[in-house]
């Protein structure tokens, strides 16, 4: 297998030799330490460099700078989403499960559905999703420029959501309250504001007040999910 080349806009030094305890695969361990317990927001060069028990100027032999170091990370979660073989008959429950595998990976590692935003995907595994849900997508008949902006589309919906349940799952540890015990506090609430508000002004809120606060994460995640794969499912033309 010929090896994958870099993006052209990174650069890497060749000055300097690595030291021979130093990787990449170390550095992106290490950044990956520093964000479960600092947050995304507590990464930098500097500060996996102390992870490390090195200094900046090392990290730059593996990494071009924290841009790369993000890719790197998100591309580790990456790993974890197996794509199928393309099945032209299933194509939409491909995608379904595929789409669901990084949801779940993003849900887990909280911070890296911040880091993927804004991030193009370069690494082996980010390719290898991308490339494979392509195939399932081509496999189904969606044309080629439908199923790129459907994947753009769908990658972006996949790490909003997912991010938006880490900021809630950070206000839930911050309460001191089980998961359960904090939503349940949240729905009244929500739900007594909500009935309190002028029925001249909000008529249609208060009387779909039910519908509003009805599913979980999950549930609403396959409903924007369904409505996405139906949506480019809408571009493949009809079989005479």
């Amino acid at each position: 297998m010929s090896e994958q080349p870099a993006p052209p806009w990174r650069t890497r030094p060749r000055s300097r030799a690595p030291r021979q305890a130093l990787s990449q695969q170390a550095v992106v361990d290490a950044a990956l330490a520093v964000i479960s317990r600092e947050g995304l927001g507590g990464l930098s060069m500097r500060r996996v460099a102390q992870e490390l028990g090195t200094g900046p100027a090392s990290l730059y032999a593996h990494v071009s700078g924290r841009e790369e170091l993000l890719e790197l990370v998100v591309d580790r979660a990456s790993a974890e989403i197996t794509v199928p073989e393309p099945d032209a008959e299933r194509w939409t429950e491909q995608v379904r499960d595929v789409a669901r595998q990084a949801y779940r990976v993003y849900a887990t590692h909280t911070e890296l559905a911040l880091a993927s935003l804004a991030t193009i995907p370069t690494g082996p595994n980010a390719l290898r999703v991308t490339d494979g849900l392509l195939a399932i997508l081509r496999s189904g008949g969606v044309p080629p420029q439908p199923a790129a902006w459907f994947l753009d589309r769908l990658f972006l919906y996949i790490a909003g959501d997912a991010y938006e349940g880490a900021l809630y799952a950070e206000k839930v540890r911050a309460s001191g309250q089980d998961r359960a015990a904090w939503w349940a506090r949240m729905r009244a609430q929500l739900s007594g504001y909500y009935r309190s508000l002028p029925p001249e002004r909000y008529p249609h809120l208060r009387e779909h007040l039910e519908e509003l606060m009805a599913g979980d994460g999950d549930t609403r995640f396959d409903f924007g999910l369904d409505l996405l794969i139906q949506g480019v499912a809408a571009h493949v033309p009809r079989r005479e």
